[in-house]
């Protein structure tokens, strides 16, 4: 793990306290290019009363924007738990050049669920797995133990 990774993530895990905040999963997305934010994302599925509305989702859509492009090749996603696989295919077709991820979510994510994982995403794009995991996953812990 680098210093860079664990920055980022910790701004990830900011945006998974204002999906906190507002009652919903707390999972919270950034796109970083060259070293610099260039969008955030979190959970917004029940205040948006939309089931795609995934931090991963938003936070890549606000890039798009940002950029004017619907490519990401050079560009860095961290979120708090292992994206989903809709989400790996917003990934794959962003192309996005490296996806760094806290948590493993062995439920819902993309990686545990799919033995072939390879084919979740462009061939080129590097994962990272596991930056400040006990964080991002005692998150989501106290989230589900407090609606129980």
């Amino acid at each position: 793990m680098n210093d860079g990774d664990e920055y980022f993530m910790k701004q990830a895990l900011k945006e998974a306290l204002k999906a906190l905040d507002s009652d919903e999963v707390p999972i919270g997305a950034i796109v970083v290019m060259n070293e610099k934010i260039i969008a955030r994302g979190y959970n917004q599925v029940e205040t948006l009363n939309d089931s795609t509305a995934h931090a991963e989702i938003i936070a890549l859509t606000a890039a798009f924007n940002f950029l004017g492009s619907k490519y990401l090749p050079e560009a860095t996603l961290y979120v708090t738990i292992e994206p989903c696989t809709m989400c790996f295919g917003a990934l794959y077709w962003s192309k996005i050049g490296k996806v760094v991820f806290g948590a493993s979510d062995p439920k819902h994510g993309g990686l545990s669920l799919h033995a072939s994982s390879k084919n979740l995403l462009h061939p080129k794009t590097e994962i990272v797995k596991d930056i400040l995991a006990e964080e991002c996953a005692l998150l989501m812990k106290d989230f589900f133990r407090k609606r129980r």
